[in-house]
């Protein structure tokens, strides 16, 4: 009996399917391009969405791996790796020769002298430093943006103003929670012109016994909120009560025990314990602050003023409405988001529930009196600045405080420079876009102004 001949292995039936039809040279790229693993994740996210040929021309991942299967897939896997970060770099490389010929050749140097601030030892004017610039910076880019026509369909309302209610708010709850974190001449400032809210010592209280500093009646809210918000216990409708105020606010009791027992709120007792009526409060700080701060604000847009003295008596008329509109703004401004703030308190009570939001409603309550912006949207977008700035530096303490976040050694300085250099960019690229006071500096930082200045003085001397 005649044996079977051993059929010729070049005969055989390809082991897997359409895989003699294919060519070598295509099954070795494939396999050094892209592994069966990410074949499947490509034909789960990016396939199945393409349209109806390519799919159909696309073979399925278990086609794929039969194509591409040859033993040990070390080799394959290796040359993959290699290949990747070849075009990655060379890709990063050529990114960073466009970025640094085209828009840093010439704001390299003058932004690298943003490192000079590292050697000033004082870390808060550092960090106030590096936050302004961030701010001017982004405010700079917005503009350039903004003339590229960006943000041609926005509404009229559109303004810086609506960073306000941010600001306030976050300002807010730290003034209660955080005041460690609070700029304290913003915080005085707020407390000397709300007397209708913080009781001061009575001129008749005798000056032996204790009465609460305004600190100690902010802290006190802040207590109140972390109890969800007590109700009010009178001692005049209750003068057998062992105990009616909480164990932790035994402090306010020569403020909530004369209060108008009709209070139901302990938070009201507190604020306005002779007046039972939160809107007739409200009125009457209004009233009562508007005046001062006018007085306050006068003052000080007047002494801002004496530079451009020049412009003013050329049109004293012209200017002194100027003058006038920008403090009754300004004055309005305040008084409504000082006067809201505290009063939010009051109306927070008679919309929630206790245990809504308590600690939380202080932002809301501090956003809501940040709406006031609105008043002077158009003018008004270096005072909205300037409370950014001031949140940002309070939110950046509260963060590293309750450990949010850590610090990072020399990130002010990084976030200096980051900024020179979007600065210097803009300035380069859309001049119109920075401010001119700034675009002179940065003119000076450069080189450009001193040049012109010498130019200048050469054209001079020539004539």
């Amino acid at each position: 009996m005649a044996s079977k001949k051993p059929p010729d292995a070049d005969s055989s039936p390809p082991p897997y399917p359409g895989r003699g039809n294919v060519d070598s040279i295509l099954r070795n790229a494939l396999r050094y391009t892209i592994s069966q693993k990410e074949y499947e994740t490509l034909q789960r996210y990016l396939l199945t969405r393409s349209p109806p040929t390519i799919r159909r021309k696309a073979p399925p991942p278990q086609k794929y791996q039969a194509l591409v299967q040859k033993g040990d897939d070390f080799n394959a896997a290796t040359i993959r790796a290699s290949l990747r970060v070849f075009i990655i770099s060379q890709t990063g490389l050529k990114l960073w020769d466009l970025i640094s010929t085209r828009l840093l050749a010439r704001s390299k140097p003058a932004s690298l002298a943003g490192f000079a601030l590292s050697v000033y030892p004082a870390d808060q004017l550092r960090i106030t430093i590096a936050i302004y610039f961030a701010t001017r910076s982004l405010e700079f880019l917005y503009n350039a943006l903004e003339g590229d026509g960006w943000f041609k369909d926005r509404p009229s309302w559109w303004g810086t103003w609506l960073l306000m209610p941010l600001a306030t708010g976050q300002l807010l709850h730290a003034f209660v929670f955080d005041r460690d974190c609070f700029p304290k001449a913003y915080g005085d400032f707020i407390l000397h012109h709300t007397p209708n809210y913080v009781q001061r010592r009575p001129a008749s209280y005798p000056s032996k016994l204790p009465w609460p500093s305004a600190n100690t009646v902010v802290d006190s809210l802040a207590e109140m909120s972390r109890l969800n918000w007590p109700a009010f216990v009178s001692p005049i409708l209750f003068p057998t009560a062992p105990q009616t105020l909480p164990t932790t606010l035994t402090q306010l009791s020569p403020i909530t025990s004369p209060a108008h027992p009709s209070h139901t709120s302990l938070s009201c007792a507190t604020l306005h314990p002779s007046d039972p009526s939160c809107t007739r409060t409200l009125a009457n700080y209004v009233l009562a602050a508007f005046p001062a701060l006018a007085k306050f604000f006068a003052a000080f847009y007047a002494l801002f003023s004496i530079p451009k003295y020049k412009k003013f008596l050329a049109d004293p008329m012209f200017g002194l409405s100027l003058l006038v509109k920008r403090v009754l703004k300004t004055t309005a401004f305040m008084t409504g988001a000082i006067g809201t703030s505290w009063g939010s308190i009051c109306l927070f009570q008679y919309m929630f529930p206790r245990t809504f939001l308590p600690q939380g409603r202080w932002f809301l309550g501090g956003a809501m009196g940040g709406m006031w912006a609105f008043v002077d949207w158009k003018g008004g977008g270096g005072q909205v600045m300037y409370s950014v700035r001031m949140s940002l530096d309070s939110l950046w303490k509260v963060g590293k405080k309750r450990g949010w976040w850590k610090g990072v050694q020399g990130g002010d300085i990084a976030v200096f420079v980051a900024s020179l250099v979007l600065m210097n960019v803009l300035y380069e690229r859309r001049r119109g876009a920075v401010d001119s006071g700034v675009g002179k500096a940065l003119g000076w930082l450069r080189g450009e102004q001193l040049f012109a200045s010498r130019m200048g003085e050469k054209d001079g001397s020539e004539k």
